[in-house]
C-alpha cells in the first residue's frame, strides 16, 4: 500500500491517464478517468486527489491531469507489461486480438519484472502490440507514430492503418470478419451526410474493398501517411518515417 491507495488501484489509474493522452486526443479529466475505469466521477476525483498528494500527478481543479516524472515512469512500466503480455498471448499462446486485453489487465499485476524481460526477449523485442500500440522499452522510451484518427481524414486522403483501438472486443471481431488489420492501405471515399457512415476503401489481400464504417468503427482506427518500413537500428526502433521518441 502507499499513500494513494492500493498498489493495483494506483497502477490502474496511472496507466489509464497515460493511455488517455498517448495518442493526443481529448482531455484527461476526472470524468474521462471515471468512464474508462467504470467508476463514479466522485471516486475518480478522490483518487486523483490522492495521486496528486503522492506526487504522481499534477492537477488543478477542472484542469487536465498530467503525470509527473515519477508517475509517468510507473505508468510506462505498467503499459510495457500490459502490451508485452498481450503480444505474448497472441504470438505464443494463440489468443485472438479481441481476447487479450482483459487477460492482460489481470496478468500485468502478477508477473515479475524478470518474466516481463523474458517475454520481451522471446518475442524478439517487439515494437508494438497486436493493436498497434507502441511497447515501451525497458528504459522507458516510447516510439510513438505520428498518426491521425481515420474520421479526421477528408475524402480522397489515404493512409495506412497504424492502430486499432482495443477497448471493444466485439468491434475487433467485426474488423476481423472484414479482414481489416494493421498496415493496410486505406483511402477515404466519402462521408455520408447527416451522421451517416464513413466509406473507406481498404486493400485486403491485394483487392480493393469498400467498407461502410460507423462512428464507433471510424473512431477506433488510426492512420499514418506512409507504410512502415523495416525496423531502423535496434529492434525496438520505430519503423515509421514520422515518429516521436518519448522518454
Amino acid at each position: 500500500m502507499d499513500r494513494a491507495g492500493s498498489t493495483r488501484a494506483v497502477d490502474d489509474y496511472l496507466k489509464v491517464i497515460f493511455n488517455l493522452g498517448e495518442w493526443g486526443v481529448g482531455d484527461r479529466s476526472n470524468a474521462d478517468l471515471a468512464a474508462r475505469l467504470r467508476v463514479s466521477t466522485s471516486s475518480a476525483s478522490e483518487m486523483v486527489r490522492k495521486l496528486t498528494e503522492a506526487g504522481l500527478v499534477d492537477h488543478e481543479p477542472y484542469g487536465d491531469i498530467e503525470l509527473t516524472t515519477q508517475g509517468r515512469g510507473r505508468a510506462v512500466e505498467m503499459v510495457r507489461r500490459h502490451r508485452l503480455i498481450e503480444t505474448y498471448l497472441v504470438k505464443a499462446l494463440g489468443y485472438s486480438w479481441d481476447e487479450v486485453h482483459s487477460e492482460a489487465e489481470v496478468l500485468e499485476h502478477a508477473v515479475s519484472p524478470l518474466m516481463v524481460d523474458r517475454m520481451d526477449a522471446v518475442l524478439g523485442r517487439p515494437w508494438r502490440d497486436p493493436h498497434g500500440d507502441p511497447i515501451p522499452s525497458a528504459d522507458g522510451t516510447v516510439h510513438q507514430p505520428v498518426a491521425r484518427l481515420l474520421c479526421h481524414l477528408q475524402p480522397g486522403e489515404l493512409g495506412y492503418v497504424a492502430r486499432i483501438g482495443d477497448e471493444d472486443p466485439p468491434l475487433l471481431r467485426w474488423f476481423t470478419d472484414r479482414g481489416i488489420r494493421l498496415d493496410q492501405r486505406i483511402v477515404v471515399k466519402e462521408q455520408k451526410p447527416f451522421g451517416g457512415p464513413l466509406v473507406a476503401e481498404f486493400t485486403i489481400e491485394g483487392q480493393s474493398v469498400a467498407v461502410d464504417l460507423g462512428l464507433q468503427a471510424a473512431a477506433a482506427l488510426w492512420v499514418v501517411e506512409e507504410r512502415p518500413s523495416a525496423v531502423r537500428g535496434d529492434p525496438r526502433g520505430c519503423p515509421y518515417p514520422r515518429c516521436r521518441h518519448l522518454s
